[in-house]
């Protein structure tokens, strides 16, 4: 189907080249050191719609970054901003804590209305503090309550979160409480076989580790995974291994949490990237594009967990209500427009034309992803060891360099993956095929620009 999306908005005014300077250069003496996205990407927005950013000294770009994947419908879209509007409009409280509304009423039933039916049919939803680390905290707390157990099972590579116990799940922190287990991956797999039988031996890793009385193992509260491992170098878990853990966490009486904050609302083809493998997981950690680009976190999980007293999980910014008016229409749009769908079909596309372009750039070692959440991995083919086997060693410097051009180019992407070498594109599901194609081939000039300048 065709998606059309309306024009940027018109400049009103000559570009402010030197106020933009300023206000960056007060960025940087007045904020953390820890700001991340501010130092690869040196603009300042002024307006946006759609796919479209315009920075304050009138250059506009492509934004293949979407809000790390929150703006499923692009910038200012006018179902959103309608929506938001009408809250406004209507004299209605904007901050309610966990009170029933109208509002919070609507968003929940459409959110149910997408939800995978063998978990609709019996969820319950928490809404808790509003950032996706937030609902991973209170689904841990959720598991450890229900089973009466402490221990977790997280995956290499995985990335849930910036709090303390998200940053344990991610490997980010040490944690007895959290054992680590093999994701299972085709171009770095850590048996050395990728496809179906890495997969296989991923599988087999885990189940022995559960059911070896001497592993040092103890029966866990829940594990948590990723469909597609995002932040990890968008590695997209095979669907018979979904389904295997699926099956050895349920005959173990393991509750399964799937973070869908990145995935979810359409992004991989389809509204939840666990329905490719047709998996129900006993909890769903959702935020990023629920919201409609505004924050809003929630967890939704099975009935027969739902055993915490009252207070057991809380947060004073839970009902937001122009998040869930917002979400709400965007939960609709794509739903009723069947941009999940679109969404497949486009980056099935986009990513036949990538494995083109990796043929012609050996820097460019692996093209994969899922619906619009690409991911290219640059390696330096010319340090690659011929004696030992596996792929070349990876380029974040590379890597870096193509951003770089990109953003020359009016092109906005994000790095990711273990060594931050692989090149991420989360467009909007409104990307239209004349959107896609600029998009490529403003990528295609940057790197061929950085095979120039970096020969390797």
């Amino acid at each position: 189907m065709a998606v059309t999306e309306p024009a940027p908005a018109a400049v009103t005014a000559a570009p402010d080249r030197s106020g933009s300077e300023g206000i960056l250069r007060r960025q940087s003496a007045r904020e953390s050191s820890a700001r991340t996205y501010a130092r690869a990407l040196p603009i300042v927005p002024v307006r946006a719609r759609g796919l479209t950013i315009e920075g304050a000294d009138g250059r506009r770009y492509l934004d293949c970054l979407s809000g790390a994947g929150t703006l499923a419908l692009g910038h200012n879209h006018p179902v959103v901003l309608e929506a938001i509007r009408a809250v406004l409009d209507s004299g209605a409280p904007l901050h309610v804590l966990d009170l029933a509304t109208p509002v919070k009423d609507a968003f929940t039933t459409e959110l149910f209305r997408t939800l995978p039916a063998g978990l609709a049919d019996r969820a319950r939803i928490q809404f808790c503090g509003p950032a996706g680390t937030d609902a991973v905290e209170a689904a841990l707390k959720l598991v450890r309550t229900a089973t009466g157990r402490e221990g977790l099972l997280a995956f290499t590579g995985a990335y849930h979160g910036m709090t303390a116990g998200a940053l344990e799940a991610s490997g980010g922190a040490r944690d007895v409480r959290v054992t680590r287990l093999p994701y299972p991956q085709d171009y770095r797999c850590p048996f050395g076989t990728g496809g179906t039988r890495g997969a296989e031996l991923s599988a087999r890793w885990t189940e022995n580790l559960l059911d070896d009385p001497k592993s040092g193992v103890p029966h866990p509260a829940g594990m948590i995974l990723e469909p597609v491992q995002g932040e990890g170098g968008v590695i997209p878990a095979p669907d018979d291994w979904m389904r295997r853990m699926r099956t050895l966490t349920a005959a173990r009486g393991i509750p399964l949490i799937a973070d869908e904050v990145q995935t979810g609302v359409g992004r991989t083809g389809t509204f939840w990237a666990v329905e490719h493998s047709g998996v129900v997981p006993d909890v769903m950690v959702l935020s990023k594009a629920i919201g409609g680009s505004l924050p809003l976190a929630a967890v939704v999980y099975h009935d027969d967990l739902d055993v915490w007293p009252p207070g057991a999980h809380a947060g004073t910014f839970r009902g937001n209500q122009l998040a869930m008016a917002a979400g709400a229409a965007t939960l609709a749009h794509v739903r009723e427009n069947r941009l999940a769908e679109r969404a497949g079909l486009l980056g099935a596309r986009m990513l036949a034309q990538l494995q083109g372009l990796a043929a012609e750039h050996p820097c460019v070692g692996d093209v994969r992803g899922r619906g619009l959440m690409i991911g290219l991995e640059l390696v330096d083919p010319a340090a690659e060891d011929l004696t030992a086997p596996g792929p070349p060693p990876p380029a974040p410097e590379v890597a870096a360099a193509v951003q770089r051009a990109c953003l020359r180019r009016g092109l906005i992407v994000e790095l990711g993956g273990r060594h931050s070498s692989v090149v991420r594109l989360l467009p909007p599901l409104t990307l239209t095929d004349e959107q896609a194609s600029a998009v490529l081939d403003r990528l295609a000039d940057a790197i061929a620009e950085t095979s120039r300048d970096h020969p390797l």
